[in-house]
Order: structure tokens, then sequence, then C-alpha cells
């Protein structure tokens, strides 16, 4: 077994109460490989935040686990070479099950988060807290979920959402020990979050989502006052990425996010995290798509995926100063 300490990792227990009291979001960035890692981290030492490096159980496949636990580690020494050193946590996105939750707790991770939000009430409790009464034993923490978020991320396909009820999350969080909670307010994992239908559109074409229902995370932190609350499915799209995508090659129909303004609000709240993956997907691939098109003789990896790097680290930095209000705390 690797513990996350021989790793220089930090848990999000200290994480979380300090973003609670400073009224900002800790970072939660999706990242597959080395460019998407190198980009998270000069962003967010170049910026002062605090970040959370997040894996789903597909990227995990994709990279391989003994790899990615050197890619934390070395994500560790990077931040260190840049300059500042910043807390770093490795966590799990979405474990589907107790087995998953395990190897990634044996093998680094300071913190997984265990979906059972598909299963029944009282299975999703039972489940949760035989992650929660695991991972306590190496002070992982651990990330549950009440409410479904609708959409199609990685390994995570739901037909439609189901807010959480506020009237569980008591009962809950006091039976699993789970150390925060990712909640359904309205948010939707994917970059078309959201069908035409459901959106409004404005004079110049544009489709606005349906508003989070902030009236849900008010009840939640009632019930709960001072605990760290989470938000899935929290890439706001950027038009720019869409245009750059489709403008060089994409076909990218009707894309819709969250919008930042709304992040903004939700990370003044107890909502502690906020998970961003599709954003850095569209930079991404944009930039990628633009190399290619413009030098259609390059074949030189590094020439297209520098200049991807490029577009991420821009894009995490202001992510952390003007959206979530990480910048300055780590």
């Amino acid at each position: 077994m690797i513990s996350y300490k021989e790793l220089g990792l930090a848990n999000t227990r200290d994480m979380f109460k300090k973003a609670g009291k400073g009224g900002y979001a800790i970072p939660a960035y999706n990242f597959n490989n080395m460019e998407q890692l190198q980009a998270i981290i000069q962003a967010c030492v170049e910026t002062k935040s605090p970040v959370i490096l997040q894996v789903s159980k597909g990227a995990r496949n994709y990279a391989n686990a003994t790899l990615l636990r050197h890619m934390a580690k070395g994500a560790v020494e990077y931040a260190k070479e840049l300059g500042y050193e910043i807390p770093i946590a490795l966590h799990l996105d979405h474990g589907s099950d107790f087995e998953v939750c395990k190897e990634c707790v044996d093998n680094g991770f300071s913190s997984v988060m265990i979906d059972g939000s598909h299963l029944s009430y009282e299975e999703n409790v039972a489940l949760t807290k035989k992650v929660v009464d695991y991972a306590h034993q190496f002070d992982v923490t651990v990330e549950g979920e009440l409410g479904v978020l609708a959409g199609i991320e990685d390994d995570v396909v739901a037909e439609k959402s189901t807010y959480t009820k506020p009237e569980e999350v008591e009962d809950f969080v006091s039976r699993t020990g789970a150390d925060s909670l990712a909640i359904s307010i309205g948010t939707s994992h994917g970059a078309a979050k959201f069908k035409p239908e459901q959106c409004t559109r404005t004079e110049d074409g544009v489709l606005v989502p349906p508003p989070l229902r902030f009236d849900i995370l008010e009840e939640i932190e009632k019930r709960l006052p001072g605990y760290p609350i989470v938000l899935h499915g929290s890439s706001s799209v950027p038009i720019e990425y869409v245009t750059m995508i489709n403008q060089y090659g994409g076909k990218m129909k009707d894309p819709v996010g969250i919008p930042e303004e709304q992040l903004r609000q939700a990370a003044t709240s107890a909502v502690c995290k906020i998970n961003i993956d599709s954003d850095g997907r569209l930079a991404m691939t944009g930039a990628i798509r633009k190399v290619l098109a413009e030098k259609p003789d390059e074949f030189d990896p590094r020439k297209y995926l520098g200049p991807a790097r490029d577009a991420l680290k821009e894009m995490y930095k202001r992510k952390n100063q003007d959206v979530l209000g990480s910048a300055d705390h780590a």
C-alpha cells in the first residue's frame, strides 16, 4: 500500500474548511495526460490556488494506476520547482463501487468519491459508509452523492436529473460519515448539458439554460451548517472554444454550459469544490484543431499539444481568479 502522504499530497479536509470560511471553491480539474496536468499545476501555482487533481475511473484505466501515482508525485515536485508549494489532492471522481475506491486508497489517492446515487437510498447509505469506514483508516477523505445529474461524461450516463432532497441530507451525512456531499441543483455532465427546448434563446441566438436551484442549496446549508458541498458538471462551455472547434472542422451542435456568474455565486456559499472537465476538453481540442488546420504538414505532437497546454493554463487561471475565487488562497 502507498500512502498519499508519501507522495506529498493533501486530503481535502483542511482545504474545504478554509474554502468554507473564505467564500471560495477549490477547483477540481479532471486530467487524462501530461499536458493537462502541466497546465493545471502551472495555472494553480501562478494564481497561488489550492487544487484537486481529479481522475475518473475511465481516465485511471487510460493512464495506468502506477503512472498516475507517479504523475501525482511529480505534480507536487513540479509545483515546488515552479516556486510555490500549493496544497494538491488526488481525487477519484465517480467511483462506481467499493473495490475501485479501495484500489485508489491503496494506491496513493488522498480523496475518493463513491457514487451510489443510482442506487436506492438505503443502498447508497450502506455503500458510502463501507467506503468511508475503509478510507478513514488511512486519513483519506470521502465524497458521497445524493441526487442524479443528467448527461454523459466518461463512464457516467444519466437520462435525466433528480434534484437532491434536502430532507435526506442530515440522515445521509450522519449515517455515512462522508466528508463532503455532491448535490444536484441543476448542473449536468458533458458539453451539451441541456436540450434546446429546456433553454431560452436570446435575440442573437444564444441558448440560456435554466437557472440553478439555489433554493435547494440554501435549504441544504441550513440543515448542514458549515458542511462542504460539491457541484459536479460545472463547466461553463465557453462559446469561444466551441466556435474554434467548429471553425476548424468540428461539428459541435447546441452546447450549453453553466453560466459563470452562477458558479461564482455558488462558490461563495457552502459549495467548497466545483468540478470542471468539459471546459478543459474544449479548450484543448480547439487549440489542437487550429494548429492542425493551419499547419497540415505538422506531425510533431509537441507542436500541437504545446499550444493546447498553454490554452488550458490560461483558462484555468481565469477560472481560479474570476469564477471559483480560489486564487491567492494556497
